[in-house]
């Protein structure tokens, strides 16, 4: 008889995208007690509980969503949801999950570190192909980003309450950081001018999301960097300055 942990550890992990195969070498079970629990019978009866139970309420309701402990991990983990992350409140417990690509290890670290500052008792890190997904379960995520919703984000209003809008005001750079790191980069653009090429560096945000774009446009107009749209859905930092003001804080991806 496993433990009720077990099970549930292997329901998350299922949940996650994660093979049956790599659940069961991970757990050190037989493949077919772990597609036993996630598709057979007691997958059926733990189903049936599940719909009897309520969604657990969130014993920081009593808290102000703003009263954070660390604003500019806040804006930092903020960037990287709009980004690149989801909320799913389908589970019993709701589960903060931001993509990283595997290409860049700090990013990851430091993304998993965000969470924990910001509230997360324990974060995972659950493989995917070609990124990770870095993720953690709390009640308390759906107060901190009330953003989340049914469908993507580019087809459905995004925008800022009142003590986010008091945060990123506070951190710009950090929320410019994670919107960077999850849907941005620095590369260098390449033109050729009367028969002569020039290479400079340049930072790009690209998102589908107008309201996302535009969060970002006002993030950088606080810090004074100057920027346009390239394209209708990016936005690009291209002066010898303004890329050097981004420098400061961001950077090459690692």
């Amino acid at each position: 008889m496993h433990p009720p942990e077990t099970y549930e550890r292997a329901v998350r992990l299922r949940e996650s995208g994660v093979s049956l195969a790599r659940i069961a070498d991970q757990l050190g079970l037989p493949r077919g007690t772990v597609a036993h629990w996630i598709y057979g019978s007691r997958a059926r009866h733990m189903a049936l509980l599940r719909a009897k139970q309520p969604v657990r309420v969130c014993a920081g309701c009593t808290r102000d969503p703003g009263d954070l402990d660390d604003p500019r991990a806040y804006a930092y983990l903020l960037g990287q949801y709009l980004g690149d992350g989801h909320l799913v409140t389908s589970a019993r417990v709701p589960v903060l999950r931001v993509y990283c690509a595997n290409a860049y290890p700090d990013i990851i670290e430091e993304c998993r570190q965000a969470m924990l500052r910001v509230f997360a008792r324990s974060v995972s890190i659950v493989p995917r192909a070609g990124c990770v997904g870095v993720q953690s379960y709390s009640t308390h995520w759906p107060h901190l980003f009330p953003q989340h919703g049914p469908g993507p984000k580019h087809r459905r209003p995004i925008s800022l309450v009142n003590w986010q809008q008091a945060v990123v005001a506070e951190q710009p750079r950090a929320l410019l950081r994670g919107l960077i790191h999850a849907d941005g980069c620095r590369c260098i653009n390449r033109v050729t001018t009367r028969g002569k090429q020039y290479a400079y560096p340049r930072y790009l945000f690209a998102n589908e999301s107008v309201d996302i774009l535009g969060i970002c446009g006002a993030a950088l107009d606080r810090i004074g960097a100057r920027w346009r749209f390239n394209r209708r859905n990016s936005i690009s930092v291209a002066t010898r300055a303004d890329v050097a003001l981004l420098d400061e804080f961001i950077g090459p991806k690692t």
